[in-house]
């Protein structure tokens, strides 16, 4: 992984933060990973409200949207391409879990080239395995992407090959949640499901958009409770991020999978749209 070509804290160029950061104190802050195509930000409107979202639920203050939008288009002014990595943290504060009655939150940017080989939605298959690794359950932080990413490096631990793109993972019950990084779709019986996101996972920017344009194209689509025999079972399989959007399964552990009509269909109306 490259190191950021340029980072920004609060629309200033620099990479110094306080120590007393809460975002590093507690992991007190949200994140989104953005990606750049073509000088503009890809499906910033979805961001956005998992980011306002996300602070409702933790109860932080927002950031002011037109100071971050003007950051965001400064940093992306002179690069076609790149990915950039928004972190909103509660801001810093002393020793002790309570938060200062009148928080500071930070806004940190981070921009990186984007990678040689990273194909977005491509019909280039992926190869992944079954994770040890179950996610705790909390359904408090449920579907929101705050800073506490423990299970995702626990589990992202458990493979070096190279030649393995992704680990699924599961929750306390067995059922099966999400990738390390990145959502999860199968199809079955001609239908697209998705595993239900609410005592843990990402609800991923790219799978909120997959599940609009599948319908909006008369996909029947569902999120529901998905256990291992579902996943072996199903059709056709793929993932899904905001950098790699939906990219096909050809073999978890030791099955093979096809890439599918359905898969197909949807690489063609994704690879039509603007992103």
């Amino acid at each position: 992984m490259s190191q950021p070509e340029q980072a920004w804290i609060n629309g200033v160029a620099q990479q110094q933060l306080s120590v007393y950061d809460r975002g590093l104190q507690f992991g007190d802050g949200l994140f989104e990973t953005l990606a750049v195509i073509d000088g503009r930000i890809a499906h910033w409107e979805l961001h956005r409200a998992r980011l306002a979202h996300g602070c409702r639920r933790l109860g932080l203050p927002p950031p002011s949207w037109p100071q971050l939008e003007q950051e965001l288009r400064l940093a992306t002014t002179d690069c076609a391409r790149a990915v950039l990595k928004l972190i909103h943290t509660c801001g810093p504060s002393l020793r002790g879990y309570a938060r200062p009655a009148a928080p500071e939150p930070q806004r940190i940017l981070l921009r990186s080239a984007w990678p040689a080989s990273l194909q977005r939605h491509s019909a280039a298959g992926l190869r992944i395995i079954w994770c040890r690794h179950r996610l705790a359950t909390q359904p408090a932080l449920a579907g929101i992407k705050h800073l506490n990413r423990l299970d995702q490096v626990i589990a992202r631990a458990e493979w070096q090959d190279p030649a393995i793109d992704e680990g699924l993972l599961c929750n306390q019950q067995g059922n099966v949640i999400e990738g390390v990084a990145s959502n999860l779709f199968l199809v079955r019986d001609g239908a697209l499901l998705t595993p239900l996101l609410d005592d843990c996972g990402v609800a991923g920017v790219m799978r909120e958009h997959l599940m609009q344009t599948a319908r909006e194209a008369g996909i029947e689509v569902e999120e529901t409770r998905i256990d291992r025999h579902d996943v072996t079972g199903a059709e056709e399989l793929f993932l899904c991020n905001s950098l790699m959007g939906l990219r096909p399964v050809i073999r978890l552990a030791d099955q093979g999978y096809d890439t599918g009509p359905l898969t197909r269909r949807l690489l063609t109306i994704l690879n039509n749209q603007d992103f």
